[in-house]
């Protein structure tokens, strides 16, 4: 409806059900304001009072939630025990998290199944890991593969970081490395329940800092391989195996 309540004070106002898909709420006072069943598709937040509202049955897509502030927002039914969230986005999900079996099984599922896959991306390296996620496939696997030909920033760290949360365990082709090591970094302290498997190949050295990652116990050995033919015959009793014994002790506790 794109409505310009800019500034609007809507504290405790009862927008239920109320279309706000690209309305402007920047700078507004929406705190304990009802907002259950609303469309908020590319709606304006920015600098906007938050604090309270309930939010069962959104449609949040595309929000600008700048400088907004998010306190205590209501996810339940007024009928159901109140659970409180402090970010609009994902008070859908953590919804159907709590009370939707499917979604907990496909996070299981999932959770279970993928192996993210890390290194470069010239010409000779990717068909590397694209040969690696053919045969992961075969094992019924479900490989992600991320390009960090581009410099790493800030937003491909994160995306690596959530990414290595929803795996059974990480492949590393540490050949010829670049922005792999910064994510290393980011992943390997702070995610012992994650085998990481790195790969190198024979005529190649490892990266000088990678030496400080063979102390976490969830690291494995490198596993060196001769060519791309030498990799994929091996791959499942020197790669897969290796990572998934490790990933199932580690679910185990030890």
């Amino acid at each position: 409806m794109e409505a310009d309540l800019s500034g609007a004070n809507l504290s405790r106002a009862n927008l239920m059900e109320a279309d706000l898909s690209r309305a402007n709420l920047s700078r507004a006072n929406l705190s304990r304001a009802n907002l259950m069943n609303a469309h908020l598709v590319e709606t304006n937040f920015e600098n906007t009072a938050l604090m309270g509202c309930r939010i069962y049955g959104i449609s949040a897509w595309g929000l600008k939630l700048q400088n907004a502030k998010q306190e205590d927002l209501i996810i339940t039914r007024p009928d159901e025990p109140t659970i409180t969230v402090d970010n609009l986005e994902v008070a859908q999900f953590i919804y159907l998290l709590l009370y939707n079996d499917k979604i907990r099984y496909i996070i299981d599922t999932i959770t279970s199944k993928v192996v993210l896959i890390l290194g470069r991306f010239t010409q000779q390296r990717k068909a590397v890991l694209d040969a690696i996620r053919g045969e992961l496939r075969k094992h019924n696997y479900l490989p992600v593969l991320f390009d960090f030909e581009k410099p790493a920033s800030r937003n491909t760290t994160e995306t690596v970081s959530t990414l290595a949360h929803m795996a059974r365990f990480v492949i590393a082709d540490i050949t010829d490395a670049r922005s792999i090591p910064q994510e290393l970094e980011r992943i390997v302290p702070h995610l012992a329940s994650v085998p990481v498997q790195p790969l190198l190949q024979l005529s190649a050295d490892e990266y000088g800092l990678f030496e400080d990652l063979r102390s976490y116990p969830w690291v494995l050995e490198i596993y060196r391989y001769k060519d791309l033919d030498d990799l994929l015959k091996s791959l499942e009793g020197k790669v897969i195996a290796p990572a998934e014994a490790k990933a199932t002790q580690l679910g185990q506790g030890g």
